[in-house]
């Protein structure tokens, strides 16, 4: 079976291309553009599609294919200087998404697997009370609504043609070579800064970049993913004063917590333009992977503690 994967010089693509060829399959890596410092790993066939929109080639990509994975998004950022963002978003993830999957389906391909996003669900949930696959979709911010109107779009096309869609929503992911926030607390630790999150309650999911991966591979072949809509986790839930003290030890450096009330550490987030940042650090998020276990059989293979320590090991590596 021949997979093809956009994205796939990626943060999760990269990963997800060794991992497929270790188990034996046969896979084209989708680029932007084809660079030596572009190319995902050894022994993928690689093709360039160029900019994903409404418009994009796909011919050439799709040849002998039966599964593809589409990981290739434009992502939310805090600073977007587009005139309209979400328009800018909608071109990517839901017109290049429709357009990769109709062309998909006109080819022959049996299974279309797209990576979302837990921002279809919302942005957060009551602490003890997960969201679920089932859930009413509840976006908040152009990127959840963008990846709620492409999964729209694709369940449609599912129903019409008889291809095969799989969609997987994760929340944040981590892993070697993570960035923004989750890289952000790493520097903060390793540098020893004191910080004042000693006293947060609340719960939040994460999954980590091999758990994402090994459910991706279960769903290119398994029977009972078929149409469904699976929530990634690691079966561990975290608080923020949790995940700092132990990527604290796995850095080797413990975490120098102290404590303010919650409302103090949201009014100075707030007058330093950093809302959305207190409202992830504060609040509580959690999915269900109940779903992925009863009907595939998932579990996570990767316990929380080993995959901070070897996003860890990658990120003192680089510094």
């Amino acid at each position: 079976m021949k997979v093809l994967i956009s994205g796939a010089s990626g943060f999760i693509g990269r990963p997800l291309c060794a991992e497929l060829l270790r188990q034996g399959q046969s896979v084209r890596a989708a680029v932007r553009l084809a660079r030596s410092d572009n190319l995902p790993v050894e022994h993928a066939e690689t093709v360039s599609i160029g900019e994903i929109n409404n418009e994009t080639d796909w011919t050439e990509a799709l040849i002998d294919i039966k599964v593809v994975v589409h990981l290739a998004a434009r992502v939310h950022v805090m600073k977007d200087n587009a005139v309209d963002p979400l328009d800018e978003l909608r071109k990517v993830n839901v017109d290049g998404a429709w357009n990769l999957a109709r062309q998909a389906c006109d080819a022959g391909v049996q299974r279309f697997i797209f990576i979302s996003s837990i921002k279809v669900n919302g942005e957060s949930s009551p602490l003890g009370r997960p969201y679920k696959p089932e859930d009413r979709p509840a976006p908040i911010d152009c990127y959840g609504i963008s990846k709620c109107e492409a999964e729209h779009a694709l369940r449609q096309l599912a129903d019409e043609t008889g291809m095969e869609v799989v969609i997987i929503r994760p929340p944040l992911v981590y892993g070697p070579g993570v960035k923004a926030n989750f890289h952000s607390m790493m520097y903060w630790l390793n540098k020893e800064i004191p910080l004042p999150l000693g006293a947060i309650h609340n719960k939040r999911s994460f999954v980590a970049l091999d758990n994402l991966i090994d459910l991706i591979a279960t769903c290119i072949d398994h029977p009972a993913a078929a149409n469904q809509t699976f929530l990634a986790g690691d079966g561990e839930d975290l608080s923020t004063t949790e995940l700092l003290q132990r990527l604290g030890e796995a850095l080797g450096k413990p975490a120098k917590l102290f404590s303010l009330p919650i409302r103090m550490l949201k009014v100075g987030a707030l007058l330093l333009g950093k809302r959305d940042m207190a409202q992830r650090l504060c609040n509580s998020l959690q999915v269900d992977i109940t779903k992925a276990h009863d009907l595939l059989g998932w579990r996570p293979p990767v316990t929380v503690d080993e995959a901070l320590k070897k996003t860890a090991a990658d990120f003192l590596q680089k510094i």
